[in-house]
């Protein structure tokens, strides 16, 4: 089910409890964007690639197949859609592992409407937003501002936003230590609410995609910094 004029884009909201897909709806919707609905993991697949979304609301307790294979699916198929996880599992080990899988961000149920879609806009403006013409470059690391795009060697790196983003703080500012709560509200635009975990599993992830061409460094006891170039 479509609904709403996308003006800001198409978000799909793949959600299996009817209430809360029309409230989701309701206020997606009140903020210009245009929605449309899922209520299992199968059809949420083959939606991806009929409307093309700007975003995706994924809730992860679905029937069949759940919200995180849906995930993994996506980025196996080299679909970096920004996703936001919805999970009524108030626990770490589902937060870190949606994260794992190159989700975007989370909210935990029960969650504010606002909230969530405040969370929205914050993803696609770092998918999406002007950046200057900048290419910056780290150990063998190389990133390009403008095409969002990054580079090991000759290799090209895929990174969610958030990871591009992230990646992009600390690189442009070269030896500067951050702590975990200064980059939540730095790339994520929120402190508290998070916690310092989501920044742990986003710096490990780019490791692991970087390899040993990472710029990133960890200073003990206090958080991390990128080497100078």
């Amino acid at each position: 089910m479509t609904s709403g004029d996308p003006g800001r884009g198409l978000v799909l909201v793949v959600e299996d409890d009817g209430a809360i897909a029309e409230l989701v709806t309701l206020y997606l919707r009140r903020d210009g964007f245009g929605v449309h609905v899922e209520t299992d993991g199968h059809a949420a697949l083959a939606a991806l690639r009929r409307v093309r979304p700007v975003a995706v609301v994924l809730d992860i307790g679905l029937p069949g197949l759940d919200g995180i294979e849906v995930c993994r699916r996506m980025r196996a198929e080299d679909d970096w859609t920004p996703v936001l996880f919805v999970t009524a599992r108030d626990d770490e080990v589902d937060r870190v592992l949606g994260l794992e899988l190159g989700a975007d961000d989370y909210v935990t149920k029960p969650f504010s409407p606002r909230e969530l879609v405040a969370r929205v806009r914050t993803v696609l403006r770092r998918a999406n937003g002007p950046a200057r013409g900048e290419v910056l470059q780290a150990g063998g690391t190389r990133l390009d501002l403008r095409e969002r795009r990054v580079w090991t060697g000759a290799a090209e790196v895929a990174l969610t936003s958030t990871e591009f983003d992230l990646l992009a703080h600390l690189m442009r500012r070269p030896g500067q230590v951050f702590e975990r709560a200064q980059l939540l509200s730095a790339v994520w635009g929120y402190a508290a609410v998070a916690g310092t975990r989501t920044v742990d599993v986003h710096i490990a992830q780019l490791r692991a995609k970087l390899g040993e061409s990472s710029p990133i460094r960890t200073v003990r006891g206090v958080g991390y910094s990128a080497e100078r170039g």
